[in-house]
């Protein structure tokens, strides 16, 4: 509960790196073990780093690291300035950080704001009304039914005789962020962290924060100027980054003005469904008109259901369509993040639920450890762990693994695929999906053929303009017809980059 006092650090990392790069997302329980009791932890993360700078990512979301009931996923946190036991403690989450920074890549953390563990002290406080803590949380005398946004789930529950808020679950209670004392709480929990030199926060389900009386649940205005607050204490620090989830306002929570980043749920969606069917989404264009893109933060899967299945169950097995998939996240705008396992296919481990698309990540084809552990992993491996794992996919030069490191070293090596603004090119074509990417005298043209079958199309480029093939290498190259309208051939499920002359 003491304050902490901002100091300000140099991570060391290059300005804006978090603009620049790829981010990997990571489930430390599932990543690697190092010391043999079946869970991973920071010092199996460390152990890996040289994996990880091998992808190209320059930066690292970590999920749920501080100390929890559910003692898994982690969103229920009993300790904000804690660690999970099973993951390790302070100096071996510092040396991984330092490790991490020694590389090159950032380090960002998640910080569940909108609840905590019901078995919090916090919370047991404001049961038993101790040091007027009884409005740090959300009670009332009465029952009263408002159903989950995406369900009919009680939000209201019995104790004592009295009634408290929990959205998700009745061991996640939800904070009064209306309450400036529990915010100075979050604001100083926040500063250990960056003091100790975490990069920055994803914050979780910041659709929630208030709630009206009127039982309106998520997207209530003041939840906007509330993490407009957070993102100004973040700010204080040079150089981090915050990002949020926010599956009923992804766009509006990505504006500077509010979260100043955000995933950017339904691009996913549509992306994912392009190069599935070989078809543009009906849908995509006008994600890719959104105002504020570039903040967007981009997924094609996650570690929540909701943001879909495992890639390679989405793609029935196709990895050519799950190359295109990735091609297209890797040359729009915004931010990249990878799901861990992603790079190389794995799938999920049978359960139907979010958990099973969280299993031990696949390390070897060893259908009794996936090279995670040493031991017995703590859940079932990914099914298709005998064919799909690093060591597999490092071997093969056409794998999922060495696509994606190709497709993060274009983008590293090119700046315009990094920042640069994004102008939709049309076609004749609904499974041709062009654009140029401009980033100051760079330009890039990119074209992404998601049909099966070559595609003859009509490109609109300045007359007598000179484009060279930057991707695939295969030194072609392009001039526009005096016409303006420029006639190619573009090969079955392909993408190809070239840079103006």
């Amino acid at each position: 509960m003491s304050a902490v006092a901002f100091e300000d650090n140099d991570t060391g990392l290059p300005a804006d790196w978090y603009r620049k790069g790829v981010f990997l997302e990571i489930f430390v329980r599932s990543y690697f073990d190092s010391n043999g009791d079946g869970y991973g932890d920071f010092d199996g993360l460390t152990a890996k780093l040289d994996y990880i700078e091998s992808l190209g990512v320059k930066g690292i979301w970590l999920m749920p690291t501080m100390s929890s009931q559910d003692r898994d996923h982690g969103y229920a946190v009993t300790d904000y300035r804690g660690y999970e036991q099973d993951y390790g403690d302070a100096a071996s989450f510092k040396r991984f950080l330092d490790e991490a920074h020694a590389r090159g890549i950032g380090v960002i953390i998640d910080y569940v704001i909108n609840h905590s563990a019901a078995q919090n002290p916090l919370f047991l406080d404001s049961v038993d009304s101790i040091e007027d803590k009884r409005d740090w949380y959300m009670w009332r005398d009465d029952y009263v039914y408002w159903p989950q946004p995406w369900g009919s789930g009680d939000t209201w529950h019995s104790r004592n005789g009295a009634y408290y808020f929990g959205i998700f679950w009745d061991q996640m209670p939800d904070f009064n962020l209306q309450n400036p004392d529990v915010l100075d709480y979050h604001y100083n929990s926040q500063r250990y962290w960056l003091n100790l030199g975490v990069d920055g926060f994803r914050f979780d389900a910041v659709s929630h924060l208030v709630e009206g009386d009127d039982g309106q649940l998520e997207g209530h205005p003041e939840t906007f100027s509330i993490l407009k607050q957070i993102q100004d204490n973040v700010g204080q620090y040079q150089n981090r980054y915050m990002v949020c989830e926010s599956p009923s306002h992804s766009f509006e929570m990505a504006s500077d003005d509010v979260c100043g980043s955000a995933f950017g749920f339904g691009l996913n969606y549509a992306l994912v469904n392009t190069a599935r069917t070989g078809r543009l989404d009906p849908a995509l264009n006008g994600y890719l008109n959104q105002p504020n893109l570039h903040n967007t933060a981009l997924v094609l899967a996650n570690h929540d259901r909701f943001a879909g299945a495992r890639l390679m169950e989405q793609f029935n097995g196709n990895e050519s369509r799950y190359k295109m998939a990735v091609a297209s996240l890797l040359t729009l705008p915004g931010i990249p993040f990878i799901y861990y396992g992603e790079e190389i296919g794995m799938n999920h481990n049978g359960q139907g639920n979010d958990w099973d698309l969280r299993a031990p990540m696949s390390w070897t084809g060893d259908n009794r450890t996936g090279g995670f552990t040493e031991s017995s992993p703590y859940r079932d491996l990914a099914n298709n762990v005998a064919d799909y794992n690093v060591e597999a996919q490092q071997a093969d030069a056409n794998s999922l693994l060495n696509f994606y490191k190709q497709m993060i070293a274009l983008r590293n090596a090119e700046p315009a695929l990094q920042t640069g603004d994004l102008s939709l090119l049309s076609s004749n074509s609904n499974s041709v999906l062009s654009f140029t990417r401009t980033e100051g005298d760079e330009e890039l043209l990119v074209v992404l053929n998601y049909s099966s079958s070559s595609q003859s199309i009509a490109l609109n480029l300045d007359s007598d303009s000179e484009w060279q093939e930057v991707y695939p290498a295969t030194s072609g190259s392009i001039t526009a017809a005096s016409s303006g309208t420029t006639s190619l051939l573009q090969p079955a499920l392909s993408v190809e980059v070239y840079r103006r002359q």
